[in-house]
């Protein structure tokens, strides 16, 4: 059994905002990808939001490194999903890129689970795994770099490329 990666919306920042919001995202697929590359205007962690749900379900786990150092850490009962501890946004593009994946998205008897591996060609890398405790199917998923409250921003250039997954039989 393969797997076919589909694009389903691509953006690019025309100007810097404080997170950006991927909706109407269609049922038809069995798991999202989201590639970020990514720059912020501070050293910030990176948050996720999955329906504009800002209840507390939402739990990560996190392993980082800087290549000197490693920390876990869990967070739970959060209302957001964080994605990055030092693989955080900087202030160039390029440097800092994100892989988020959620599976079986759209199911709606279950949880649903995401994975997030980030990196920083000059700070470190993420890994984490996150719960969403909630049944109903995902149809926008939003990010920001100030845990959706503060005033840090993604700057101009960042891109957002989602994909859809889809099963072959």
């Amino acid at each position: 059994m393969t797997a076919t990666y589909e694009k389903i919306a691509t953006t690019t920042l025309g100007s810097a905002t404080t997170s950006v919001t991927l909706s109407s995202i269609s049922g038809s697929y069995t798991d999202l990808v989201l590639i970020m590359q990514i720059a912020s205007n501070s050293s910030n962690t990176l948050f996720a939001r999955f329906n504009g749900d800002s209840a507390t379900n939402y739990s990560t786990t996190r392993l980082s490194g800087t290549g000197s150092s490693a920390v876990s850490d869990r967070e739970s009962n959060s209302s957001t999903m964080a994605l990055s501890n030092y693989a955080y946004p900087l202030s160039t593009l390029g440097t800092t890129t994100h892989i988020f994946q959620v599976f079986n998205y759209s199911n709606t008897t279950t949880f649903k689970t995401a994975m997030c591996r980030g990196n920083s060609a000059s700070d470190g890398v993420d890994a984490t795994v996150s719960l969403y405790r909630s049944t109903s199917a995902i149809t926008s998923l939003s990010i920001s770099t100030n845990g959706f409250g503060g005033t840090s921003s993604l700057l101009t250039g960042s891109t957002f490329t989602l994909y859809g997954i889809l099963k072959e039989a």
